[in-house]
């Protein structure tokens, strides 16, 4: 069965990345703090065995992450839940099966968690890891399931309640990684 993973990525610009952080440690460090989430993201991807999708929030740009090993893309749409469901749908329609999506944002997110995440989609329909603030780092499916990202209101401490709801209500059978911390804050960085 054929591996997909799709990494999201906020294109990394001045005051426009880990916004909440800023508020406590400025946007230039805040920035920095970002661009060492990407390249820890980078390195752990890199050691997936899988077809790996790129997607930028906002344009494709010559960068570190080597169209080589990447396939660019553009997030589209307006919430984070359309962007996600529009990736994996053009994802799906492209090379179906096993499909895992992951962010940057989690710096303890590395290559033997997402690789166990694939092998829990051997047994289960969906898999998720949640994340410290609520919401989850890392879904992976089997077989596209677009529900899972409608009605879900985004950034908020109930987005892997919800989901997990969600799939209960389809009767998709699930399982979970270990939960990681999202680095929102200054809490979530120290």
């Amino acid at each position: 069965m054929r591996r997909n993973l799709i990494i999201f990525i906020k294109n990394p610009e001045l005051g426009k990345v880990k916004t909440r952080l800023a508020k406590n440690i400025g946007d230039k460090q805040a920035l920095e703090v970002y661009i060492n989430l990407l390249e820890k993201t980078r390195a752990e991807v890199i050691n997936v065995e899988a077809e790996r999708y790129l997607f930028y929030s906002k344009k494709i740009t010559e960068d570190e992450w080597d169209i080589i090993f990447f396939n660019k893309r553009v997030q589209k749409g307006e919430s984070l839940g359309d962007k996600m469901k529009n990736a994996f749908s053009q994802v799906f329609k492209e090379n179906g099966q096993k499909t895992i999506i992951i962010g940057s944002d989690c710096y303890d997110l590395d290559a033997a968690i997402i690789k166990q995440a694939y092998t829990l989609l051997d047994k289960n329909d969906i898999v998720l890891g949640p994340a410290n603030d609520g919401g989850y780092y890392l879904l992976g499916m089997k077989t596209f399931v677009p529900s899972l990202f409608e009605n879900i209101s985004w950034s908020t401490s109930s987005v892997l309640h919800k989901t997990l709801s969600k799939a209960i209500e389809l009767k998709l059978s699930y399982a979970l990684t270990k939960e990681l911390i999202d680095i929102d804050n200054i809490d979530d960085l120290e």
